[in-house]
């Protein structure tokens, strides 16, 4: 059986143009003891004539390209996916995400972080397709490295590279090692970044920020926000929404005031999410007074509260034997249905990707 036999079904009806690849492998016979790295080679001059042919043929070019590159990463041939790869990306040729995030994962397995870094570097370089996904199989590829490095070594080759948008490539790195629960290779990452090409910008502040927050490292949270001020950057209301809704699930209500009354001195002004996060939490603490106070504040701004920010302060105001006022307050919801109707149309109509959000 020929090795590339097991290919999937839709490539048999563009097997003249890939005769020239078949006809290379077609010695090779897929017996489990036999199927080894180094039975399986491509030469510059097979590789040239199959590039040649799949340029000659742009339709099913890219169906092809990937059934061999999975096929190769099958046998164990990485070098030849590679290199591959690289000469499809060179005739501005690029494949499906699918097929990096298969590739990533499989030179990840191998640990060999080497090739790892090229294979990123060179898809980086061609082009910039690359999603969630694809950063989450890479640092899982780091998962049960114990010495850190590889990954600094790795970081400090694609930084020398000068690859475009360096900074928004670093934070969708930072984001897929959280996604791994490799939290302390994040932070690394960060770190490293400070004395980079790739300097951190106030999306990856923010990222780490919510990082640390979520995974229950309030300290460190609070030093990375320290050291927004302490850098050319200035916090956004992305910056203390993350800080109050973390400090907030930690039980710190006090800390969460001090950045709330911050906010008003550095002239940035609270949202609706700023004020839900800090209404809720005090009331359900019992401090209904203040989360009644945070209200009227709110409204006063112009802000709508949410239909959510009265049936919380209703709920917590029965829990504390005030329920005169959840009633007062009931019906002052109910007599804003309109608004709200209205209001959710707008919010609706003017979405929009907030400044210094990275894109994921």
């Amino acid at each position: 059986m020929s090795c590339f036999s097991l290919i999937r079904p839709e490539v048999n009806r563009i097997w003249p143009y890939t005769a020239v690849l078949r006809n290379h492998f077609n010695n090779y016979r897929l017996v489990a003891t036999q199927a080894s790295t180094d039975q399986i080679k491509i030469t510059d001059e097979v590789l040239n004539q199959f590039i040649s042919q799949v340029e000659n043929n742009d339709v099913s070019n890219k169906v092809t390209c990937t059934a061999y590159i999975e096929k190769l990463c099958e046998l164990g041939s990485i070098l030849d996916a590679a290199r591959l790869l690289k000469s499809l990306h060179a005739k501005q040729i690029f494949l499906s995400p699918k097929t990096y995030n298969m590739l990533v994962t499989v030179v990840g397995k191998k640990r060999n972080y080497g090739m790892l870094s090229q294979i990123f570097k060179d898809v980086l370089l061609s082009c910039n397709i690359l999603g969630s996904d694809f950063y989450l199989n890479l640092a899982k590829a780091f998962s049960s490295m114990e010495d850190s490095g590889p990954l600094r070594k790795f970081i400090g080759e694609l930084s020398d590279t000068k690859f475009p948008n360096g900074t928004i490539v670093m934070n969708k790195m930072i984001i897929g090692f959280a996604k791994s629960k490799q939290i302390e290779k994040a932070v690394m990452i960060f770190d490293l970044m400070k004395n980079l090409n790739c300097k951190p910008d106030l999306v990856t502040y923010n990222i780490l920020l919510d990082v640390l927050g979520t995974s229950g490292w309030i300290d460190e949270m609070l030093l990375v926000f320290a050291s927004i001020k302490e850098s050319s950057l200035s916090p956004d209301i992305i910056s203390y929404n993350t800080l109050i809704n973390n400090l907030r699930k930690s039980g710190r209500l006090d800390l969460c005031l001090v950045f709330f009354r911050e906010m008003s001195e550095t002239e940035v002004d609270p949202d609706l999410r700023t004020y839900t996060a800090l209404i809720d939490s005090f009331g359900r603490s019992g401090h209904v007074e203040k989360a009644l106070g945070l209200l009227g504040q709110m409204k006063k701004k112009g802000i709508h509260p949410s239909i959510y920010n009265y049936r919380s302060l209703v709920s917590n105001l029965k829990k504390v034997g005030k329920s005169k006022l959840a009633v007062s307050l009931l019906e002052e919801m109910n007599s804003s249905v309109s608004d709200f109707q209205t209001w959710k149309k707008w919010t609706k109509k003017s979405r929009f990707t907030p400044p210094h959000q990275c894109r994921l």
